[in-house]
């Protein structure tokens, strides 16, 4: 259960890769008021998001036809209060279910805490993509630690490649190509980076910032395009018209990649330092990039060892030299790409749907998760997965 594409959102987005690295499985969709896209044929269940009468409704009806429930969890995609409604769900469901948590705030408030909580003990297992957000949720949450499961947030398996051959592809050839990418929206941190722009361009005039995706649609849904049009001013006052590239679209895993495998080095600056969790990094060091980022909690886990530039949060000019440092050596930038590169083979959907894999199929069979690794298996009864 999740939202699922066409839904413009990074958990959709997961749940679509999750799926496919998985197998045999029915999506149950979590449908947002004003969307009438169709869904792919994999989806066999559609919630509408704020009807509590369909949670259950559909609890029940996935007793015929699944083993296990694989429930994704965000506040934003679930309806009610702090995303309340998977309450109404578990509580409906004959089922055995894992949940993933897709977002664990440091300062929950009380609905945050109160959900979350109440989730947890719902399920058979919680899963985790970082050790960060185990953390919080044993100290914080005070969840059982023996019911978590720290899975990695799964990236396409790249080879390394040289950027100077992928930048001609998408025009950017002759330049120095820092990327952001993900859909748009306060708290990535795009500020920082363009008010870092003129130090970096006055030590290498051949910068260019591409920052790669759609403004979120909720965020245009309530205020149009209000936050890009600021960003755009913003490069505007700087006079870096020449050294940022707004690819306003959503990318899809094809066109990503590509501007991946074409920068030279990929920024993460988020603002909130809470955060468990980023697609973009994650994606970023499984093509095998340097990534500059402020010190969120994922990134502190993933980019420790030298995986990773972190620096100093809200700071331009930190972020600024490390661009500039590291844009002046070639040879270090590769050799930081090629120990994340490597550590990421963990992180490849295969490898991440069999971690899955083992965890669903030790709650469909009432037992501990901590159980011997098996090896998938064709036919049966199906896992329901995040639509």
């Amino acid at each position: 259960m999740s939202s699922y594409p066409p839904r413009r959102c990074g958990v959709a987005s997961f749940t679509h890769d999750l799926a496919a690295a998985t197998g045999d499985r029915e999506i149950v969709a979590l449908h947002p008021p004003g969307s009438a896209a169709p869904y792919p044929l994999e989806v066999h269940h559609r919630i509408r998001r704020d009807e509590p009468a369909d949670y259950i409704q559909t609890a029940q009806a996935l007793d015929r036809c699944v083993d296990v429930v694989s429930i994704q969890f965000s506040s934003g995609i679930w309806g009610g209060d702090d995303g309340a409604f998977v309450t109404e769900f578990t509580r409906g469901l004959r089922l055995p279910a894992v949940a993933t948590l897709h977002t664990v705030p440091e300062h929950p408030t009380m609905g945050q805490r109160q959900t979350i909580g109440l989730l947890i003990d719902s399920v058979a297992a919680t899963i985790v993509m970082s050790p960060a957000a185990a953390r919080l949720l044993t100290s914080v949450y005070g969840a059982d630690r023996k019911l978590l499961e720290v899975v990695a947030h799964g990236v396409p398996d790249l080879p390394l490649v040289d950027p100077e051959k992928m930048k001609p592809g998408l025009g950017v050839e002759g330049r120095d190509v820092l990327v952001s990418f993900g859909l748009l929206g306060p708290g990535k941190g795009y500020e920082l980076a363009i008010d870092a722009l003129p130090q970096v361009v006055a030590a290498h005039p051949t910068a260019l910032y591409a920052i790669v995706g759609s403004t979120h649609p909720d965020l245009v849904r309530d205020d149009g395009e209000t936050y890009r049009d600021g960003l755009v001013a913003r490069v505007r006052r700087l006079g870096m018209q020449d050294h940022v590239q707004f690819e306003d679209r959503f990318v899809g895993r094809v066109e990503r990649t590509r501007w991946l495998q074409a920068a030279d080095i990929v920024l993460t600056p988020y603002m909130n330092l809470d955060q468990t969790i980023s697609s973009t990094l994650a994606c970023a060091m499984g093509a095998g990039r340097m990534v500059v980022s402020t010190p969120f909690a994922y990134a502190r886990d993933l980019l420790a060892d030298g995986r990773g530039i972190l620096i100093e949060p809200d700071s331009p000019g930190a972020l600024g030299a490390a661009v500039i440092e590291a844009l002046d050596d070639p040879a270090h930038r590769a050799a930081v790409g090629r120990r994340a590169h490597e550590y990421s083979r963990d992180m490849v959907w295969s490898a991440v749907g069999a971690e899955y894999l083992r965890v669903l199929r030790a709650a469909a069979g009432g037992g501990a998760t901590q159980v011997t690794r098996v090896t998938p298996a064709r036919g049966g009864r199906q896992a329901a997965f995040g639509a």
